[in-house]
């Protein structure tokens, strides 16, 4: 058995049993692993790094989609979102789950807990949901405030953090010097970058400094020993080559898991772990057998210690249409993009607003100013295949998928992703209604020409002015 098997009760054959603790979801928002337990010796993290310390912290953890709705989709029932149909980001918000298919909470309040969602700080608001089905608040949901349970009874709270979602906000307290930042070599190294990098990290001390006062309410309440307490990224950062695509800026995520007198403090885990393995684990924990449909590991089990892949997705978000697979192993990444004759920067509202990088780039493109790198992105097509060996290009530059000297691992990884999607029955090529498709796309253009009105700007006014 692997580490994680380990930090838990030491190397049994057979699964630990669980008392019924509480369980306490620290839910984040577009967040990479850049904090300060990750090595990022930059940003002022104290509380996360405390929570990794007291801990275990997995090291390779990864989202099954890389945009909220369909990573949160999958979290929600344990399932891949390409299995049920919740792959495209904002859809089919008028269908029910399939039939079998429940969200998480179901088997828990069954199983007697007060399952309860809020934005951190704000006990008496509604945390996100954004789901890819039908499902209200109150089917899912006993209230907003763990307070609200009976005497005695165990809970689960969702607490959910907007911090690093775009815009950014700064961090008086603790600024971060632009003129410092690490900046990817995949964007161009100018201030514009740094500026943006750097306000990023700021935003996630500002996510830090909330953790810690939720973590106090825990202990002030003395529920602290027993409660275990997740934290992750519901995907990766929102930057040009992160969030909405499968690089691992995309799908990387932060997990971070705290349970008082079963995990070992100071654990560190290098499974290959899925998003979808945190819905097992959580009814695992509370004594709930998970049903037969639910496609995630146990993270205590030992199970991540023999998996070999793991699975992500991107499909339309938004009005920008796409289809993208890839599988993952602990040195290479394969990619299958499944529209190679568009290109990366598809237009997108939300990315055109929101990402100063974007712009930059399409700049400095026109100018021809970006390193080859850089270049690839704003090609006008992509490759059907791309391979990376992350151990020796951990940020995926350089696409080994026509190497002559890597075709054993080509053929592998594609595949191992071909079977995953028979077996997984990925609906990803299914037509979409086209009465939504003309949906979005409307929605998003009047939402552009509106916030670009709103900027004093005319919608169609150039990257350079």
């Amino acid at each position: 058995m692997g580490a994680a098997s380990r930090l838990l009760y030491g190397v049994h054959s057979t699964p630990p049993s669980y008392e019924r603790p509480n369980i306490l979801w620290l839910d984040a928002e577009d967040l990479s692993p850049d904090l300060g337990c990750y090595g990022n010796k930059l940003v002022h993290t104290p509380n996360i790094d405390r929570l990794a310390r007291e801990g275990v912290i997995f090291t390779n953890a990864f989202v099954t989609g890389p945009v909220c709705s369909s990573s949160r989709s999958a979290v929600a029932t344990g399932m891949y979102q390409t299995s049920i149909g919740a792959h495209n980001h904002r859809s089919n918000r008028d269908k029910p789950l399939p039939k079998g298919v429940k969200h998480f909470s179901y088997y828990l309040r069954k199983a007697g807990y007060y399952v309860c969602n809020c934005q951190a700080l704000q006990w008496n608001r509604r945390g996100k949901m954004d789901y890819n089905f039908k499902l209200s608040f109150e089917e899912a949901f006993d209230g907003t405030d763990w307070s609200g349970r009976k005497p005695g009874q165990p809970f689960f709270a969702e607490v959910h953090f907007h911090e690093a979602h775009r815009p950014f906000r700064p961090d008086p307290e603790n600024p971060i010097d632009p003129d410092e930042v690490e900046i990817p070599p995949y964007y161009p190294d100018h201030p514009v970058t740094r500026k943006d990098w750097a306000l990023y990290l700021e935003t996630i001390q500002l996510l830090d400094k909330k953790v810690g006062q939720v973590l106090k309410r825990l202990e002030e309440e003395g529920l602290a020993e027993n409660t275990v307490v997740f934290f992750w990224g519901d995907h990766g950062r929102a930057m040009v080559r992160g969030k909405q695509f499968l690089y691992e800026g995309g799908i990387r995520i932060p997990l971070i898991v705290r349970w008082p007198g079963k995990v070992r403090p100071g654990t560190v885990v290098d499974d290959l772990v899925s998003a979808i393995d945190l819905t097992v684990t959580w009814l695992r924990i509370a004594g709930v057998d998970p049903p037969e449909n639910m496609q995630g590991l146990d993270l205590f089990s030992g199970e991540t210690a023999k998996r070999r892949y793991i699975f992500a997705a991107r499909d339309r978000c938004d009005e920008t249409v796409d289809r993208i697979r890839c599988v993952r192993t602990k040195r290479f990444k394969y990619i299958r993009n499944f529209y190679p004759d568009r290109p990366y920067t598809q237009f997108n509202a939300y990315k055109k607003l929101q990402y100063p990088v974007l712009t930059l780039m399409e700049v400095l493109h026109k100018q021809g100013k970006l390193t080859p790198e850089q270049e690839r992105f704003m090609s006008p097509t992509r490759p059907e295949e791309e391979l990376y060996d992350l151990e020796n290009d951990p940020y995926e530059l350089h696409n080994l998928a026509g190497d002559p000297r890597y075709q054993d691992v080509l053929r592998e990884l594609r595949g191992a992703l071909e079977r995953w999607m028979e077996e997984t029955n990925d609906q990803g090529a299914l037509p979409e209604d086209p009465e939504v498709l003309e949906y979005w796309r409307r929605e998003a253009e009047e939402r552009f020409e509106r916030r670009m009105r709103e900027r004093g700007l005319s919608p169609d006014v150039s990257p350079e002015e």
